[in-house]
C-alpha cells in the first residue's frame, strides 16, 4: 500500500483519536496536568474530554511525544496498548471479530481502516508469510514511534484474541529507531524487532491466515460489512445530498448508541447548527431522517429469520429489547415478533427455535 495516497476525509489526516485519549487518562492517573502536555501538541482540553471530535493524526503524534517525556515512559505507545479495550476501535474491530477466518478479519480490515483513519493504512498479503502492514497517508513516519508501536501491538492483541490463541511474530519490522531492542517487545511479539526497517510489518505463520475466528458469525458480517460499505460511500467531503450523506453516517453509529445530531455532524466536517439548517433546506430534519432509517433497517434485517431480534435491536442502537418493540410497533402498529410471521416466509430448514427465542425476548422484556 502506497504512502502517497489521498488524505480521504480532509486534507489534514485525522483520526477518531482515542489513542491520544487513553495518554490523557494517563497522565491523569499519574496526577500530571493534561492541559500543559495538550498545549504542547497544539490541543484544546474540551478536544480531549469530547470523545466524538476527531484529531489530526500529526497532533496526536505530538501529544503522545510528550505525554511520553512527562511520563517518563519510553514505551508509552507499547503500554497504552497493552490494557485498552479491543472493542473501542469500533465498527471495524466487529466487523473483524465477526469474521471467518484471520485472512477474512484482517481483508475486511484492510479496506475499512479508513473510517478510523486518514492518516494511515492497514495492508494484509499471505505468500509464505502472512504480513500486516501499515503505510502512513500524509504524515510524517518520522516524527512517530509511540502510535506506530501502539498499533503494532494492538494488531497483535486482535490476532490473539479472534483466534483464542497465544501466536507469535515470526518477524516484526519497525521503521523508527531505537537503543537496542526492548525486553519487552520481544517478550510480547515472541521475537526480535528489527528496528531502522523499510517498513512497519507483523510477520506470522501461514498457517495462521486461516485460523478461525473464535466469535465468526456469517450473518452479523454481513451487515456490518453493509455498514462498512455505506461509511466508506458517504465519508466526509463526497458529493451528494446532505440527506444521503447523513444516512450513510447513521449506520456505522447505531450499534454504539451514539446517534446524535452534533456526532454525525462532526463526521460530515460541519458544526450541528450548519448540519440542521442544510437539512431543512432539503425539507428534512435528522430526527426524521434517523426514524426512517432506522424503521427500514428493522424491517430489512427482519427478513433475515436467522438474525434474532436481541441482535436487531442492538443494531438499530437500542439497549432493550423492549425499547426497540415500541418503536418498532409505533412505526408498523406490530411487533417485531409478529411482522416476521407475517412478511417473512420461513426458508427451508429455519430453525422453528429461532421462533420461540424471539418470543420470548418480547415476553421477557415486556414487549408484547
Amino acid at each position: 500500500m502506497s504512502s502517497n495516497g489521498s488524505a480521504g476525509f480532509r486534507s489534514i489526516p485525522s483520526a477518531t483519536g482515542r489513542i491520544a485519549r487513553l495518554a490523557c487518562a494517563r497522565l491523569r492517573e499519574q496526577g500530571r496536568d493534561v492541559k500543559a502536555v495538550l498545549s504542547k501538541s497544539g490541543l484544546r482540553f474540551d478536544e480531549i474530554t469530547d470523545s466524538t471530535v476527531r484529531l489530526e493524526v500529526q497532533s496526536q503524534i505530538k501529544l503522545l511525544e510528550s505525554a511520553a517525556e512527562e511520563l517518563r515512559d519510553d514505551l508509552l505507545g507499547f503500554h497504552l496498548a497493552r490494557s485498552f479495550d479491543l472493542r473501542e476501535i469500533g465498527l471495524v474491530y466487529y466487523v473483524m471479530a465477526s469474521s471467518e477466518h484471520l485472512a477474512d478479519a484482517f481483508r475486511n480490515a484492510e479496506r475499512y481502516s479508513k473510517i478510523n483513519t486518514d492518516g494511515a493504512r492497514l495492508g494484509f498479503e499471505l505468500n509464505e508469510t502472512a504480513n500486516i502492514t501499515i503505510d502512513y497517508v500524509n504524515v510524517d513516519r518520522n516524527s512517530d514511534r509511540h502510535q506506530i508501536e501502539f498499533w503494532l501491538v494492538a494488531l497483535m492483541r486482535i490476532c490473539r484474541q479472534l483466534t483464542g490463541s497465544r501466536i507469535a511474530a515470526r518477524r516484526l519490522k519497525v521503521r523508527h529507531s531505537r537503543a537496542g531492542s526492548p525486553a519487552a517487545f520481544k517478550a510480547f511479539f515472541g521475537t526480535e524487532v528489527e528496528f531502522d526497517a523499510d517498513t512497519d510489518e507483523i510477520m506470522l505463520p501461514a498457517l495462521a491466515a486461516s485460523m478461525p475466528i473464535v466469535g465468526r458469525d456469517p450473518h452479523l458480517n454481513n451487515l456490518l460489512r453493509r455498514y462498512a460499505e455505506e461509511a466508506l460511500a458517504h465519508r466526509p467531503g463526497l458529493r451528494g445530498s446532505n440527506h444521503s450523506r447523513v444516512e450513510g453516517v447513521i449506520p456505522q453509529l447505531l450499534p454504539h448508541g451514539r446517534v446524535e445530531l452534533s456526532e454525525v455532524a462532526r463526521q460530515l466536517g460541519m458544526s450541528s447548527r450548519t448540519l440542521s439548517r442544510k437539512l431543512r433546506d432539503e425539507g428534512v430534519t435528522f430526527a426524521e431522517i434517523l426514524d426512517r432509517l432506522r424503521s427500514a433497517l428493522a424491517q430489512r434485517y427482519l427478513s433475515d429469520r436467522e438474525l434474532p431480534v436481541t441482535q436487531i435491536a442492538w443494531l438499530l442502537g437500542y439497549q432493550e429489547v423492549s425499547s426497540f418493540t415500541h418503536a418498532f410497533k409505533r412505526w408498523t402498529g406490530t411487533t417485531p415478533r409478529e411482522f416476521r410471521l407475517s412478511n417473512c416466509v420461513p426458508a427451508r430448514g429455519a430453525p422453528i427455535a429461532l421462533e420461540a427465542r424471539d418470543k420470548a425476548d418480547d415476553e421477557r422484556r415486556g414487549g408484547n
